[in-house]
């Protein structure tokens, strides 16, 4: 079994790495792939390897709930690798684009969710910060001048139609079916379990679209097929322009099913924002790196067919 790993980006060096021999663990009964492993880096115990990758705690406290303290060999080539690098900022490029090419139930999954997860939660924070400064900085104002303290403003009910305002996700993860999109959201579910204030929403065909439109608001994280998603966004139920993540898992599949021009589309309206280096985007093929890889390295998003 091979596992394959790229780098894609304008500014970033094309690498390659490689592992075989994989040792297995057993599945956990009643989960996905998402922490399940083609091979763990270390059978012994020893410190915890999520830890060691620099994953929030919050998550780290979530994989430890599925029984998982070492990463598998993808989640270790690729975690590192998808999180946001000092270096790399200092040099104008936030993220680098990634392909990864692994089997089912090599942890793939949780190689995209997790650094994810783990960089809308350091946003989260941030926004959290800089409106706790603003306040302040308004209420030693309003001090200043003699005025009341102002008041905090109140949550609004997103479920009252007169709120609605179309959410605007800063993840997007595309799946080629409506049962993948679902395990998916599903495994994002379990892994922000303990973080606060961080929304996942899952958008596919077969479900009335009124209760997708209520669970998408203040939505942070959307896992959806092309489908559904694009007929929310052309009605304005949705925006997409502050996607700073697009995962398009299966990316194989979603091609050899007639998906490329729902890609293409999807891949444009998340690049209408800003520059390109500042958005990261995760193709994931199921089949190790031959024919079907190959196909969607040369027809990957936003590229075009080379004849």
């Amino acid at each position: 079994m091979t596992d394959a790993f790229e780098v894609q980006s304008a500014h970033a060096p094309a690498e390659s790495l490689s592992t075989d021999s994989f040792q297995t663990i057993p599945a956990m009964e009643g989960t996905s792939d998402v922490l399940d492993a083609g091979s763990t880096v270390a059978e012994e115990k020893g410190p915890n390897g999520f830890e060691l990758l620099g994953l929030a705690p919050e998550l780290i406290r979530a994989v430890a709930d599925l029984g998982y303290t070492q990463p598998t060999t993808v989640q270790l080539q690729t975690i590192p690798k998808a999180l946001p690098d000092p270096s790399r900022t200092a040099q104008g490029q936030r993220f680098i684009d990634l392909m990864v090419s692994s089997q089912t139930g090599s942890g793939k999954t949780a190689a995209f969710l997790l650094p994810v997860l783990h960089t809308l939660l350091q946003t989260q924070a941030e926004a959290e910060a800089n409106e706790r400064a603003a306040f302040e900085r308004a209420v030693a104002e309003a001090a200043a001048k003699g005025e009341p303290a102002p008041k905090r403003p109140k949550r609004k009910d997103p479920t009252n139609v007169r709120n609605f305002k179309a959410p605007t996700p800063g993840a997007l993860v595309v799946c080629p079916t409506r049962e993948l999109a679902q395990q998916v959201a599903h495994d994002a579910i379990e892994l922000v379990k303990h973080c606060r204030g961080l929304r996942v929403a899952n958008v596919v065909g077969g479900m009335p679209y009124q209760l997708q439109i209520a669970k998408l608001q203040n939505a942070d994280l959307v896992v959806a097929t092309p489908g559904r998603l694009l007929d929310l966004q052309r009605s304005m139920q949705i925006k997409l322009d502050q996607v700073k993540f697009l995962v398009v898992d299966e990316a194989d599949r979603m091609l050899d099913l007639g998906f490329s021009d729902d890609l293409a589309e999807i891949n444009q309206l998340t690049s209408q924002r800003q520059q390109n280096d500042d958005v990261q985007r995760h193709v994931c093929a199921t089949h190790p790196a031959t024919g079907h890889a190959r196909h969607a390295r040369q027809r990957r998003v936003g590229a075009e067919d080379p004849d």
